[in-house]
């Protein structure tokens, strides 16, 4: 799930991520376009009730691919998320438009 608020300028937005962690998993990461894929670089909070939670900056005026990397192993989708598209590892990627 997504939520973004944006910038009294309208330069950037404070997007937060949201993976409803069904499975029961132990860690997420947020990777995409805007880490670089890096799976060390955001490591989401477990809440309480075992979702997962991240909020970060981002410009405006772009569309960012990611997806979620569940307990370093597994990559999932945000089915909430504003689109998906196709990328060259015959997968989608989730994105979020800004």
């Amino acid at each position: 799930m997504l939520t973004k608020t944006y910038s009294g300028a309208g330069r950037t937005c404070r997007v937060t991520f949201e993976y409803p962690n069904p499975d029961g998993a132990a860690a997420a990461t947020l990777c995409g376009e805007f880490n670089n894929w890096d799976p060390s670089a955001y490591p989401m909070e477990r809440r309480a009730d075992g979702t997962f939670v991240l909020t970060i900056p981002l410009d405006v005026g772009r569309t960012y691919r990611f997806k979620y990397l569940i307990d370093a192993q597994r990559w999932e989708n945000d089915w909430a998320a504003d689109g998906y598209e196709n990328n060259e590892y015959g997968n989608e990627d989730s994105l979020v438009v800004v």
